[in-house]
């Protein structure tokens, strides 16, 4: 069986209330948890505390984004959670966005490709124990006080093909999100079959099809109109059918925007049905070459997120 992950921290859920959840989800068949960084919780503290609670679940941030820390920060951050969970760590980092990196952090969003790169190389020698000095990133001279005894893996965000052979060539693997079972072949084709390939997976455990297909066009229209998401779809020959969507959403008009995205891509990008169904579905992503779905719950009328917990566990 692949790998089963799971996203914390749930949506509607405080974190507070999270440890019943964690503690669970190794006896439920989860092999992971992976948190993620937009507007709500940062991406390091959900990991830190299940960490303590559930000892056997290998742990990520999908993704840290490398603009928003100074590259010593995060080498700082990403040692302190290999020590807590040693040799259970995976460091995901990225480009995130332009309106997280500028519009909300005010730091200019500039070469992410060589940024990207330029960190990955800075953190693999800063985690290593290695004093670092790299002019690329304005770094001079640092090195970690306590480097960790077991390095963590790497890996990157990766949607089109010259951050998927970044990955190929000098990462651990590639995290991506917002694509379909049929997608995952050709983002293989470019990344190889070598390396670990994680996506997220959205995933709305309801048989209420319209309630569903509601959610999932205002998730849709939010993140595939952000141009990174849509140069992606346009790649994965998805474009002709998102074109509608995005000329609606460039004049303003969200309402026609969401009226524009048709059903069947909704189905595609979005998982819907009952558990079961939701569960075979996710499954197809795995048999397409997928290694390790992170799913990441919607809330809906039918069943709260937490019972959806293990009603969508492997």
């Amino acid at each position: 069986m692949s790998r089963w992950g799971l996203t914390i921290p749930l949506i509607g859920v405080p974190l507070a209330e999270h440890r019943k959840v964690v503690e669970g989800l190794t006896g439920l068949g989860y092999t992971d948890a992976w948190s993620a960084e937009t507007n709500g919780a940062d991406a390091f503290t959900p990991l830190a505390l299940a960490s303590q609670w559930a000892p056997e679940l290998r742990l990520g941030p999908a993704i840290v984004p490398v603009y928003t820390r100074g590259p010593a920060l995060l080498a700082q951050q990403a040692a302190t959670l290999a020590d807590l969970a040693p040799g259970r760590f995976v460091l995901g980092i990225g480009t995130s966005s332009p309106v997280i990196v500028e519009r909300w952090n005010g730091i200019p969003f500039t070469e992410p490709y060589q940024r990207v790169r330029d960190t990955l190389r800075f953190l693999r020698r800063a985690l290593a124990g290695e004093k670092v000095t790299d002019e690329a990133l304005g770094v001079t001279g640092f090195r970690l006080d306590a480097p960790p005894k077991t390095p963590p893996p790497i890996v990157l965000a990766a949607l089109r093909p010259g951050m998927l052979r970044l990955a190929a060539r000098e990462a651990d693997g590639a995290i991506t999100n917002w694509l379909a079972p049929q997608d995952v072949r050709k983002v293989r084709a470019e990344f190889g079959t070598e390396k670990e390939l994680i996506a997220r997976i959205f995933v709305c455990p309801t048989s209420n099809a319209e309630e569903a297909r509601a959610l999932g066009r205002r998730l849709i229209a939010a993140y595939l109109t952000v141009p990174v998401y849509a140069a992606f779809h346009q790649w994965l020959g998805r474009g002709e059918r998102l074109a509608a969507m995005n000329e609606a959403w460039a004049a303003g008009d969200r309402g026609a925007a969401l009226d524009a995205i048709p059903d069947d891509v909704v189905d595609d990008l979005v998982v819907h049905g009952a558990p079961d169904v939701c569960r075979e579905r996710i499954r197809e992503y795995v048999a397409a070459g997928l290694d390790t779905p992170v799913i990441a719950v919607l809330p809906n009328n039918e069943i709260s997120v937490t019972n959806a917990v293990p009603a969508l566990a492997p």
